[in-house]
């Protein structure tokens, strides 16, 4: 053996006798940036090797050794807690010890991994339809509304019909003559109890609904029929074929308040923002027109806050963001084809989709950025769009003329569709809402169990 290897084994002895000199070798060697497949050294056991290289094969050669079970029971209870049955000599690398935050994850200012929603599955098939025989198949009426307690209203030629989601119960609440009739709209007040309904002789109608009692009727505010209504608390706001708008206070025995002239054909679409402030109206002469309620006059016609001309075609679809305040969608006809979303502060459009057919109404999911359209030929389709990227997210079918009004359910859920076809689906397509998680408890106090202190 030549001066070399003597003194590398001298040095490895060496090494193996002084524990404190072999751990700091070690945490030298654990800065190294060594390959994981190259064995290191400061991790291998000579002393173990050594004695499985001699001892080791003396017992395997030599089983006599070995004189009852017991003793062979012994050894392998001695060698464990020894640290001796190990059959690897040669060892590798360690993993890397896992990294210790520093900061706690709740207190650090870095994005957190937020997990993956699950897609909700909607389901492409209406869960329910219903009859309506002598719907009103005309584009520019609003015959369908689904009140706060959880009841359909819809017009029938002259009837108007009521339909408890609840118990699924029908009931007739009005029926007029043809001198006045048909019925052009209805309308649920936010108490979902009493109801406005228009009709073709220039009249509105209020009823109360429970009572089946006809409680005032409307005259003076429109030449022509009322095709469009709107509720803002107390105020009812009526459009007519005239083009003009009429706020009118239920309360009181002078009813018309305000009233709006902008439009020269029929007033189709009505709709309040959440707020109160800014009424949205579209006509058959498609424009689109903005009113703020704060600079309204009784005196004299109001001046349009917004008058916004980019639409094609008649204006009905009409739909106020729930996320956001000043939002507003709106659906062109069948020379339109358009879903526009406008900035009401500033009048600015701010998007403008072609769907490909005329628009005829427009939903909000409450508890999800979407918006659904309902449309025409050639598919009379309910389209359900994801906002802002407008990325078709289904395509409902099943109506077999255009899908003229829609109507949401109090909770958000549901949709109901009444079409030319005479039919009324309804949809499950908003989903059920997440529950809100209930607040965590605290922290009981060490005498809470305690009724009293004596």
């Amino acid at each position: 053996m030549d001066a070399g290897s003597m003194s590398s084994s001298s040095k490895l002895k060496s090494e193996s006798r002084w524990p404190l000199r072999q751990q700091l070798l070690q945490e030298r060697n654990s800065r190294e940036n060594l390959d994981r497949f190259i064995p290191n050294r400061s991790a291998m056991d000579f002393d173990f090797a050594q004695f499985m290289l001699t001892e080791g094969r003396k017992v395997k050669k030599n089983p006599a050794m070995v004189s009852s079970p017991s003793k062979e029971a012994y050894r392998k209870q001695l060698a464990e807690s020894m640290n001796m049955n190990r059959t690897r000599i040669l060892a590798f690398k360690n993993k890397p010890p896992a990294p210790v935050e520093l900061f706690p994850r709740e207190f650090s200012s870095l994005p957190q991994e937020i997990p993956a929603k699950p897609q909700r599955h909607i389901p492409q098939t209406s869960e329910r339809t219903l009859d309506a025989p002598d719907l009103v198949d005309d584009y520019y009426l609003n015959l369908l509304d689904w009140g706060s307690c959880n009841v359909i209203a819809i017009a029938l030629a002259n009837t108007v019909y009521l339909w408890d989601a609840t118990n699924g119960s029908t009931s007739e609440v009005a029926t007029f003559e043809d001198e006045i009739g048909p019925v052009t709209s209805v309308s649920w007040a936010p108490d979902g109890r009493h109801i406005a309904i228009g009709l073709d002789n220039s009249e509105v109608q209020l009823w109360d609904s429970t009572a089946n009692k006809q409680l005032r009727t409307f005259r003076g505010c429109h030449r022509s029929r009322v095709g469009s209504i709107a509720w803002n608390n107390h105020i009812l706001t009526t459009g007519g074929m005239d083009g003009c708008i009429v706020n009118n206070d239920v309360r009181v025995r002078s009813h018309i308040v305000e009233t709006y002239r902008g439009h020269e054909q029929e007033v189709c679409g009505l709709k309040w923002s959440a707020s109160g402030q800014q009424l949205a109206s579209g006509g058959n002469d498609n424009l689109l027109h903005i009113w703020d309620r704060s600079v309204a006059s009784s005196n004299s016609p109001t001046q349009w806050l917004h008058r916004l001309e980019d639409h094609t075609a008649a204006v009905k679809a009409l739909a106020w963001c729930p996320f956001q305040g000043n939002l507003l969608a709106s659906g062109g006809g069948g020379g339109d084809r358009c879903i526009k979303f406008w900035n009401t502060h500033t009048g600015a459009c701010l998007n403008s989709v072609d769907t490909g057919s005329h628009v005829c109404a427009l939903l909000w999911n409450k508890n999800e950025r979407e918006l659904l359209s309902s449309h025409g030929f050639t598919q009379n389709q309910l389209t359900l769009w994801k906002y802002p990227s407008m990325a078709k997210i289904a395509e409902l079918t099943g109506h077999t003329s255009r899908v003229l009004y829609m109507a949401q359910s109090p909770d958000g859920c549901t949709v109901a569709s009444a079409a030319g076809d005479e039919t009324l689906r309804f949809w499950n397509v908003f989903g059920v809402p997440e529950v809100a998680k209930p607040a965590p408890k605290s922290n009981p106090g060490p005498f809470a169990h305690f009724n009293r202190i004596r």
